[in-house]
Formats: C-alpha cells, sequence, structure tokens
C-alpha cells in the first residue's frame, strides 16, 4: 500500500492552532485562542464563531459522526460535548476543579499519581461504538474511557516511563478493532491498549508524538519534533534539532509515509504539529501551535497556523 500527501492551496487566519476538526459539511472547526472554536468554510471564510466563554482553553478537539462537537478542556479540566452550533449537551469532570494527581499548574513533570478525570486534558476521540476516549496528559497520567452518554468506565495511566506509564499523554485515537493508541509525547513513543487499558503493544523512536488519530487501519500521528519549546519538556535545545512532521502506519506500527522538512516555514512543511484530523474525503489538517524554542524562533515569518493536505497515492 502506497500513501503520499501533498499540500495544496488553503489558508485560514488564526492564531497558533492547537487543534481542528471537519464536520460532515465540510465545515472546519479550529481551536485556537482568543476564540475557542472558530468555524471555516472550505475556501477559508470564517462562518462562526463561538462564545468566548464556552470554553476555559479548547485544547482538543473531535467531531463524531452525527456531527457532535467534543472538546477536551484544559483550563476547566473538563470534557464537554456540543451541538455543531455550539450548544453545550453534556459535560464530564469537575468544572474547575482539577483532579488530585499532586501535579503543580498542569506540569506533567510534577504528577506524583494517576488520578480521575481530569486535570488539563489535552485530546478527545469518539469510537465507532460511540464511546468517548481522552487523554489527560498535562497535569495527570491517565487514558479515561466513557460511555457515550459521560458516564466514566475505565482509566488507566501512571506517570514514569515503563510500560502502562506516561509522561504526557497528549493524543488518542481508537480503530475499528477498538485497540487504543495513546500519544505518550514525551517518551517519545505510542502506546497501544484495549479498552480496559491492558497493553497491547508499544511503538518507540517517535519523536514526541503530540496528535494521533485512527481512520480505515490507518493512524496518522504529528510529531511536534523539538523547534517547539517551553519550560514542559524533557530536553534543552540544541543545534540541528529534529523538526516536527506527520507520520503514518498501518495498525501494526509499519510507516507507510512521512511528510515535513527541515524548514519549518516552507509550505507544506511544519513547526509544532499539535493535532492531526481527517476529513470524511481522507484529507488531512494539521495544527501547527507555532511555539518556537528561543534559539530558532524566525522574526518576520508567517507560521502555518493550519495546512491542508491531500492524498494522492
Amino acid at each position: 500500500m502506497q500513501f503520499e500527501f501533498e499540500p495544496i492551496d488553503f489558508e485560514v487566519y488564526i492564531g497558533g492552532c492547537g487543534d481542528a476538526a471537519v464536520d460532515s459539511k465540510n465545515r472546519i472547526f479550529a481551536v485556537s485562542i482568543p476564540y475557542p472554536v472558530t468555524v471555516f468554510s472550505q475556501d477559508g471564510k470564517i462562518l462562526n464563531r463561538w462564545p468566548e466563554d464556552c470554553c476555559g482553553c479548547a485544547h482538543g478537539i473531535y467531531i463524531d459522526e452525527n456531527d457532535f462537537v467534543y472538546i477536551a478542556d484544559s483550563d476547566w479540566h473538563v470534557l464537554s460535548k456540543f451541538s455543531p452550533n455550539g450548544d453545550l449537551l453534556m459535560q464530564a469532570g469537575n468544572k474547575g476543579r482539577p483532579s488530585s494527581s499532586g501535579a503543580e499548574n498542569g506540569n506533567y513533570k510534577t504528577i506524583k499519581r494517576g488520578a480521575g478525570p481530569f486535570n488539563a486534558p489535552s485530546k478527545v476521540t469518539v469510537s465507532l461504538r460511540g464511546e468517548i476516549f481522552v487523554a489527560d496528559g498535562y497535569g495527570n497520567s491517565r487514558v479515561h474511557r466513557f460511555s457515550a452518554g459521560g458516564k466514566l468506565l475505565a482509566s488507566w495511566g501512571e506517570p514514569g516511563g515503563g510500560p502502562g506509564q506516561f509522561r504526557l499523554v497528549h493524543g488518542v485515537g481508537v480503530d475499528e478493532n477498538d485497540r487504543v493508541y495513546a500519544a505518550d509525547r514525551e517518551n517519545n513513543r505510542v502506546q497501544i491498549f484495549d479498552t480496559e487499558g491492558r497493553i497491547l503493544d508499544i511503538w518507540n523512536d517517535i519523536n514526541r508524538p503530540d496528535g494521533l488519530c485512527v481512520r480505515d487501519g490507518i493512524v496518522y500521528v504529528s510529531e511536534l519534533g523539538h523547534l517547539a519549546y517551553n519550560d514542559n519538556v524533557m530536553y534543552e535545545p540544541y543545534e540541528n534539532m529534529p523538526w516536527s512532521q506527520v507520520r503514518v502506519f498501518d495498525t501494526e506500527g509499519h510507516e507507510l509515509t512521512r511528510f515535513g522538512g527541515e524548514d519549518p516555514w516552507k509550505p507544506g512543511n511544519l513547526y509544532s504539529a499539535h493535532g492531526v484530523n481527517l476529513d470524511r474525503e481522507g484529507s488531512l489538517y494539521i495544527a501547527d501551535s507555532g511555539l518556537p524554542a528561543p534559539e530558532t524562533a524566525a522574526p518576520g515569518k508567517k507560521r502555518h497556523a493550519l495546512q491542508k493536505y491531500r492524498r494522492i497515492s
């Protein structure tokens, strides 16, 4: 099976973009600051902006087959489900009250124990059975599984680098066989579990996986790389740091393709890929948070907040 993608002429005017998802009408829902959710048409026109008080910080977004919108809110410590127009339908977690992981200000380095939902969650996905999975990673070290109605069914994970442990679980996806893929960012790996949290496999040597999406037996992983830097990482900036890119695998971990290049400002390349999602036609949308390391910042350069890639083979 051959996979190849090319960037297409697509531009939306938004700041650093944390994540994006596409509904059945090909409307693009992007999360950023200051507007939690901005809805764009395919030609980049703004169709709607949700009110600023709908979320604390919309860190991750997912749209299911019925066009319901799910948001992992890292400031309010909740999972929220909305209608396509932004009406709140369901919320899980204790709004404004982080769970008792021992973390300080959402810093995964200070986590003392795995805890319940939520402490600065990052990403969310929905399985084909309608169950909801949340990567609860900045202030916690767990994946949570919920029923479609928001009932907690299972949680797993502890801080650390061993099997089943996490150092900033940031992305999550579920395949057709209910295998759960968790992007264990600062451990540079993807861990695969069943829906009860039993570990099935570990893919190593993935460079800070940040976003993760699974569709039709294919796993899309956005690698943050080392150009994006803050105090929430496991390294110090250094010369010739690996760049951000997207890698594509089958469900057994065999790499099918990758794209992204050394020059992060070049169209089609990435600075700090933070989220990856697909539309119904199989095109990829890569959100770029655009937070540069001090040594690599390029004043006057234009960030690629949200790029679209079409599959050509």
